[in-house]
């Protein structure tokens, strides 16, 4: 079946498009934070490895730059209730 048939007989609605973009938005989104998430992570974990003196402000940094990660997740997150 081609894309007219299904739209003809109903199997291919606004709805279930609508509720695919939502997904795709979302998944879209993750994942440039799921892999800077991770870089944040491994540089500061090497980072302590190297220097283990300055692994407080090493840590406070590491949070501060998953924080502000996160929130592109999130905001992609709510794009797609948007939507």
């Amino acid at each position: 079946m081609d894309l007219i048939q299904l739209a003809q007989e109903g199997g291919l609605t606004d709805e279930g498009l609508s509720a695919i973009g939502k997904g795709l938005v979302y998944g879209l989104a993750a994942i440039g934070p799921g892999i800077g998430i991770g870089l944040v992570f491994s540089s500061a974990i090497e980072a302590m490895a190297r220097q283990p003196e300055t692994a407080g402000q090493t840590r406070v940094t590491m949070f501060l730059g998953f924080a502000l990660i996160e929130a592109l997740a999130l905001f992609g997150f709510v794009l797609s209730f948007i939507l």
